[in-house]
């Protein structure tokens, strides 16, 4: 944020700017008129429509000499004249400056109060925009007035609003029956396979074969739920509540200790409280996919990883570091596309089913937040994911 945000150049800022500026020219041009016209009307340094031929005059506001010839008179008269002429002059100068000095103040004032006026269906427009991309698909401008171009601007979103519902409502339908048409047979199969595979009899190069189905069942199942999360996750997230990272990373590294245990990686870093509003379920997976890639794609020995959460400038950050093999910078971005993998063919890798990364980016996005990957010196990624508070 800028550290004077009131000074951020709006569109009101600017009109009332612009109409401001408009009557402060035309007050100045109007100043100098009235002084041009008052000063030929008064014509100073005129000479006096009369002449003392004799007498004696006195002022109290003249410096008249008390004996003079007429002609000297006269010049005296002349010249109090003259510079009362003048004083009036720089005193109608003076207090036309302060009015119009006043009336500038009131003229911004206005001009800043009618350009909110007229913005204000903007205002309404940009409020509601910012709700729907909070994920409240429900909102509408409804904008009333007359039938000009702002109201035409906010029907037509309104008209969006109402399409984009209706295709994330069917995208919802369509997840859920897809969930269950899909998780329902290879449920079954599973269940098939096991009880074929569970009979002491069976011919051996029937539980072979049993075994191969079985592991490409589970894959089968887990690209399934991979790419039912990926959805849900891309989709408005309704249920939010306080979630720790710390907890959630906590949990991640306890259901991954027994895979990393067998492969001999270490798993370090400090936990601190970083509570966030989320979905639990959804942002848990952020912290299990990124620690159980940090273990699966690691060094042969003397592995580590390191898992740690904080607070840092308004946000809950949690970075994911671990070692492994040499990462190119150029080959981060394509590390979060679906079935994207290192240097390895889209299918021929047993260590997932290409979805993680991309689950996480979709996660974090939905929640406001983003995901960074930077490689590390010697190998290895530091991935850093910052959720706002």
């Amino acid at each position: 944020m800028p550290p004077f945000p009131w000074l951020r150049p709006t569109i009101r800022i600017r009109l009332t700017l612009l109409y401001g500026g408009m009557f402060l020219i035309a007050g100045i041009l109007l100043l100098s008129i009235i002084y041009l016209l008052a000063a030929q009307a008064l014509n100073v340094g005129s000479e006096l429509p009369f002449k003392i031929v004799e007498g004696k005059v006195t002022s109290d506001i003249c410096n008249l000499p008390d004996q003079a010839s007429p002609s000297e008179f006269n010049n005296a008269m002349n010249q109090c004249v003259n510079d009362q002429r003048q004083h009036a002059l720089d005193s109608l100068l003076s207090r036309s400056l302060l009015a119009l000095l006043g009336l500038a103040v009131i003229a911004f004032a206005f001009g800043y109060a009618m350009a909110g006026r007229v913005l204000s269906p903007l205002g309404r427009i940009t409020r509601t925009a910012r709700t729907v991309a909070g994920s409240d698909l429900s909102r509408r401008i409804e904008l009333d007035g007359p039938d000009d171009e702002l109201k035409e601007l906010a029907d037509t979103f309104d008209d969006m609003l109402e399409r984009l519902q209706r295709a994330f409502t069917a995208q919802q339908r369509f997840v859920g029956n897809a969930s269950h048409e899909l998780r329902t047979p290879l449920a079954i199969n599973r269940t098939l396979l096991e009880v074929h595979l569970s009979d002491p009899n069976a011919p051996v190069e029937l539980q072979q074969l049993g075994k191969t189905l079985l592991a490409t069942n589970e894959r089968s199942e887990q690209l399934v739920e991979g790419l039912l999360l990926l959805a849900r996750s891309d989709n408005q997230i309704v249920e939010r509540g306080p979630v720790d990272l710390a907890e959630v990373a906590s949990q991640a590294i306890d259901q991954v200790h027994g895979e990393a245990e067998a492969k001999g990686v270490r798993i370090r870093g400090e936990q601190k409280p970083a509570v966030v509003q989320g979905n639990g379920v959804l942002l848990e997976r952020i912290a299990l996919n990124l620690v159980q890639n940090a273990v699966r794609y690691n060094v042969a020995e003397d592995g580590w990883v390191e898992v740690t959460t904080e607070v840092q400038h308004g946000h809950a950050v949690l970075v994911v570091s671990n070692t492994g093999p040499v990462v190119p910078a150029y080959e981060i971005d394509n590390l979060f596309e679906p079935f994207r993998r290192l240097r390895t063919e889209r299918t021929g890798s047993d260590k997932g089913v290409g979805l993680g990364l991309s689950i996480v980016r979709s996660v974090a996005r939905a929640h406001g937040g983003h995901i960074y990957a930077q490689p590390r010196e010697g190998g290895g990624l530091v991935m850093r994911v910052t959720l706002p508070i």
